[in-house]
């Protein structure tokens, strides 16, 4: 294998361990032993081989500390780092012993630098196993529910406090029934690789809760996994064998090393100029395409095979369903803007382990031509951000939204080529509001970010029901009941993949905080005990509803074709009076209801209608008539002579009898 193939990276071998890492700039390298309390015990010079430094070790192995320190010039303004205090984490690394806590005198320069060596993390020399090839249990049109591990286990009564926060406390059998009770298809697990804080954060006494803030690929959180790649393995294993399927966060686009103020940790130490994007022809001047001070340089060749080697690595070892990509453009991005047929997402999409991967983008990112909804490869689902703000805006009673939401609703074909929706359709995610303060707050309120209220989008189209924020007036918080099942009936009556952040189905609340990224902690961290269970209980007849009739979870978009053996269309757009709707009608500035009738497939309720009222009050509905089949009530329970205001209702064709 030539050295422009094979991995860096240490190998075990049976008579110990290889070890190798990338760098094109520096003149030396050496690698770092430590022992179990940290204290540095040899230094190995390693030797060059093409773009390589190489070591062989005899008698080392599995559960071996190590880190690297590179050497040679030291010229920021070249892009060049070089500085033997800093010991550096191997990219490769895939185990460390300790998370990352963010030190100032990580960021300090060459001339007044420390050894930083009892400040870091080491990497752990793992031996891994594959897990052997199942194909994944995840589909197109299913339920992904987003999960911040510590978030949702920090507070469960059930769990017990040695494993909450933990990957093992997703399998526990009331988290586990709880994701059943959903439905849920497969869970998309937010950052479990470690991260750093970011700077600003420890002297404000806050810590990042999210951990989009990676310092290399594949190395685990050691609080979400202390047993390393073994941990998120027994917890995929566990989660399978109920059906449930497990889908990793993964940020490809920045690391935690920041801007040139940031610390120096991996990358920025061994290898400056290739794993970082620099502006054209100033190699010390970062590109910022991701608001993060750095952007990973994903065209590059060493940094793509990194990036594939990672995901190759969670598929072989541990066996999850697939990835979704945060600010995913910059995976696509190369001198001249982003590339649907880059070189990176084609090779992501094309490596054999990769091939029946689920492949999730965020399509948007701050850098230039960064917005790509519907533009990426045929492989990737794209979450769809206007699918949330249309829905949205919708629902807030906005003028001229009734075509908006049935375009949403049937697919967003406007946005996706081909007989297919790509769409991951969400209302709300762990970056923004959270679904019920999106009803109980018309403006963001983050001041608990300890930056005056200036981080976090400022349009979020959301509304208040008359009080701002927390109130005890019963009128109010029925009505924001009243719209949280609608928003979330109307999410499960969509085609395409649905998205539901964990706590979204009971009402779980940030208190107007709609950028929580800093927030580890009971803001943010799910309350089992008080949550809402009448919600919870909507959604749970929702997704049953859902996974009763394929037709919810198909892909494909509406022709409006008829069956020629039912006679049945798949779908009909109706007014309230049961009438076809006109383009004058949809049209309408204050139209606020729609009929939506769908064929189910099932001969004995051949149809569903879903009738969508956001109208003050109440409206009464004409059901299309056929002879010999009636209409009965399936969402919500009771019979109702009108569908009541701010509220869908779902109802169900049956043969008479």
């Amino acid at each position: 294998m030539s050295d422009a193939t094979r991995s860096p990276g240490p190998k075990v071998t049976g008579n110990g361990t290889t070890f190798s890492v990338r760098s094109v700039t520096a003149d030396a390298v050496d690698l770092c032993l430590f022992d179990d309390d940290g204290a540095e015990t040899t230094r190995h010079a390693m030797r060059r081989e093409g773009t390589r430094f190489v070591a062989e070790l005899g008698g080392v192995g599995s559960g071996t500390r190590y880190g690297f320190r590179a050497d040679g010039p030291c010229d920021p303004g070249r892009g060049l780092w070089f500085d033997p205090n800093k010991l550096l984490m191997d990219p490769y690394a895939t185990r460390i012993d300790r998370r990352w806590i963010y030190d100032p005198r990580l960021a300090l320069s060459r001339t007044e630098s420390i050894d930083t060596a009892p400040l870091v993390p080491k990497a752990i020399v793992e031996n891994l196993k594959g897990i052997g090839h199942a194909p994944p249990l995840f589909s197109p049109g299913g339920l992904i529910y987003e999960v911040n591990v510590r978030a949702l286990t920090m507070r469960h009564p059930d769990v017990p406090e040695t494993e909450r926060g933990t990957l093992r406390a997703l399998t526990h059998p009331s988290v586990v029934a709880h994701l059943k009770k959903l439905g849920v298809s497969a869970v998309e697990l937010m950052p479990v690789v470690a991260w750093i804080d970011e700077r600003h954060l420890p002297p404000l006494g806050l810590a990042n809760a999210w951990g989009y803030n990676p310092v290399t690929f594949m190395a685990l959180e050691p609080r979400l996994a202390p047993g390393g790649t073994a941990d998120l393995r027994d917890t995929v294993v566990a989660l399978r064998a109920e059906g449930i399927g497990v889908i990793l966060d993964l940020v490809f686009n920045h690391s935690g090393e920041s801007d040139r103020h940031g610390p120096t940790l991996s990358f920025r130490g061994l290898d400056n100029t290739t794993w970082y994007r620099h502006a054209a022809g100033r190699r010390g001047r970062l590109v910022n395409d991701t608001g993060c001070g750095n952007t990973i340089a994903c065209d590059h060749p060493a940094v793509r095979q990194a990036i594939v080697d990672s995901l190759v690595h969670f598929v072989r070892h541990a066996g999850v369903d697939g990835f979704r990509f945060d600010l995913a453009p910059i995976l696509g991005r190369a001198k001249h803007g982003f590339d649907p047929l880059a070189e990176t997402l084609v090779a992501i999409a094309n490596h054999p382990a990769l091939a029946d991967r689920v492949l999730i983008a965020e399509p948007w990112d701050i850098g230039p031509g960064g917005y790509q909804l519907g533009n990426f490869p045929d492989r990737f689902l794209e979450w769809n951000d206007r699918y949330r703000d249309d829905v949205r805006r919708f629902w807030r009673s906005d003028a001229c939204a009734l075509p908006h939401l049935a375009t949403r609703i049937a697919g967003s074909s406007d946005v996706f080529a081909g007989r297919q929706t790509r769409s991951v359709n969400f209302i709300a995610a762990h970056d923004g509001f959270a679904l019920a303060d999106l009803v109980a707050h018309e403006a963001k309120h983050n001041e608990a970010n300890g930056e005056h209220n200036r981080d976090g989008h400022n349009e979020n189209f959301s509304w208040n029901n008359g009080v701002e924020g927390e109130t005890d007036d019963p009128a109010v918080n029925a009505a924001r009941l009243a719209d949280l099942k609608a928003l979330l009936a109307n999410l499960f009556l969509s085609r395409g993949t649905v998205l539901l952040t964990a706590g979204d189905e009971f009402g779980r609340t940030q208190r107007g905080n709609n950028n929580a990224y800093a927030q580890d902690n009971e803001l943010t961290w799910l309350d089992w005990e008080g949550r809402d269970r009448e919600l919870e209980e909507w959604v749970v007849r929702l997704a049953a509803l859902r996974r009763r009739f394929p037709a919810l979870r198909e892909t494909a978009y509406f022709d409006g074709a008829t069956d020629p053996g039912s006679g049945i269309a798949d779908v009909m757009w109706l007014a309230s009076d049961g009438s076809v709707l006109t383009p004058e009608d949809w049209h309408v500035a204050d139209a606020g209801t729609l009929q939506m009738v769908l064929a189910t497939g099932d001969p004995a309720t051949p149809r569903m209608a879903a009738l969508f009222n956001r109208n003050r009050a109440p409206v009464a509905f004409n059901l299309p008539v056929r002879e010999g089949y009636r209409w009965t009530v399936e969402l919500p329970t009771k019979d109702c002579a009108k569908v009541p205001a701010r509220s869908v209702v779902v109802m169900l064709e049956h043969v008479q009898k």
